[in-house]
């Protein structure tokens, strides 16, 4: 096991030995990241969004675009959260920056299914919709359909990572 080195003793190592090594050493106790960028294979995937603030689609944007990019497989959205009112005609001019990337992946081939439980829930129906959007039974029994044909689940949770580093690192950011 691995001793913790304190402010005390960092300093009365770098006074014995070259301060590049041994503060590479402190401050890396466990070594460095090995890299594997190795190839993915093909695979579908089912994205399972349920977001308290439709502005978080701006996220799922990034998630769909980077996990494609890399599955090169057919995507499936399935939307069944207080998101869905941004999918809204009527919400439109609200959402518009949001509502035309998704158009975007739509017309790049993703699929957006939303469940007609939480739209019926939330006071929609169908016609309320974009033209992209198809209305399903129910969300969760849509995500088992799509797992049913081999597509791999993904939950992503709306947290952005842009930036985190300098929360602890500020003086780093350039």
């Amino acid at each position: 096991m691995k001793a913790k080195l304190t402010g005390m003793a960092i300093a009365a190592v770098l006074t014995l030995a070259p301060a590049s090594s041994v503060l590479a050493e402190a401050l890396a106790p466990y070594g460095t990241a090995k890299v594997d960028m190795h190839p993915m294979p093909v695979t579908p995937t089912v994205f399972d969004v349920n977001y308290e603030d439709p502005q978080k689609l701006n996220i799922l944007y990034n998630f769909v675009k980077n996990t494609r990019r890399e599955t090169r497989g057919d995507v499936v959205v399935v939307t069944h959260g207080p998101e869905l009112r941004a999918f809204a005609k009527e919400n439109y001019e609200k959402y518009q920056g949001i509502v035309d990337k998704m158009a975007e992946l739509a017309q790049d081939g993703v699929q957006f299914k939303m469940c007609n439980n939480a739209m019926k829930a939330a006071g929609y129906r169908a016609e309320d919709m974009h033209g992209f959007i198809t209305v399903v039974p129910a969300g969760f029994p849509e995500l088992v359909y799509w797992q049913g044909k081999g597509y791999q689940y993904v939950n992503p949770l709306p947290l952005s990572v842009k930036d985190v580093r300098y929360l602890d690192q500020p003086q780093l950011k350039k």
